[in-house]
């Protein structure tokens, strides 16, 4: 097969962000005041306390939210938080299980001691309203079966008096009612890490004081992780979709000025 240009074009475009993923360049990104609040609220929050993770997201957003779930969950295990996660679209249940799994056993975690997941609840306005009432029955067993009453770090969390804040991983519109239901009629605090095409939808809640902080899209995760001093794949990416939008910017220069060069060279023949 013969190559074009526009095939060179996409192989260069290839190249750069796989060499910008490889490198580890500190690109200084300043972090935003949404950013530096969110990481103040886990950061003051007394060792020990309970935070529920909802993954409210579906797997086509996983680029974009698996880095701000991970920088999340970095900094809660770090400053020795219990968490508690729960899915409420079920895409997000077995990639939620397997984040928490993860960074706890770079923690050095224990299941059913320091973290557990509860799996995925239909019906998502009903499930908020229900572990307002009684987690134990909203969900009386956990992802992989164990009964609540089995694990340790479960006992005497009844419903959201017991626990500290919630944190709402989305990419949708799922935040709304944790700030509506939860929030608005239980009086639990609510935060999100949200996908960046959702940030301006929130920031009204976050305006009002409903909602108490919030991290968006790769950015957010890579101001995240400036802030702990932990890199992963919102820096990279970062980096990435820098290296990317500056290519394009030089090809279309380029491709300009080629156009001109051979028009100038059309009308002197």
């Amino acid at each position: 097969m013969r190559l074009e240009s526009r095939h060179w074009v996409f192989l260069g475009l290839f190249l750069v962000i796989l060499l910008s993923m490889l490198l580890q360049i500190d690109l200084g990104v300043k972090v935003s005041q949404d950013t530096q609040r969110m990481h103040d609220y886990i950061e003051n929050l007394p060792p020990g306390s309970v935070l529920m993770l909802s993954f409210d997201h579906e797997a086509s957003s996983l680029p974009e939210i698996r880095p701000l779930a991970l920088a999340v969950l970095r900094h809660a295990f770090a400053n020795g938080h219990k968490l508690i996660g729960v899915a409420l679209l079920a895409e997000g249940t077995g990639i939620g299980y397997r984040l928490m799994e993860q960074v706890g056993k770079e923690y050095g975690k224990v299941y059913g001691e320091d973290y557990a997941f509860l799996g995925f609840k239909p019906q998502y306005i009903a499930a908020m309203l229900s572990m307002g009432e009684s987690i134990r029955q909203t969900f009386p067993e956990d992802y992989l079966g164990r009964p609540y009453d089995d694990l340790p770090m479960l006992a005497g969390i009844t419903n959201y008096e017991q626990v500290d804040g919630v944190i709402s991983i989305a990419d949708g519109s799922l935040t709304t009612h944790w700030v509506e239901y939860a929030g608005n009629q239980y009086g639990v605090r609510v935060s999100a890490a949200v996908a960046a095409a959702m940030v301006t939808t929130y920031d009204p809640y976050l305006a009002s004081g409903q909602m108490h902080a919030m991290i968006g899209g790769l950015r957010g995760a890579a101001e995240y992780e400036q802030l702990i001093h932990r890199g992963g794949s919102g820096l990279r990416g970062m980096l990435a979709q820098t290296a990317a939008h500056v290519y394009v910017i030089l090809m279309i220069i380029a491709g300009n000025v080629v156009y001109f060069l051979n028009r100038k060279k059309g009308r002197k023949r």
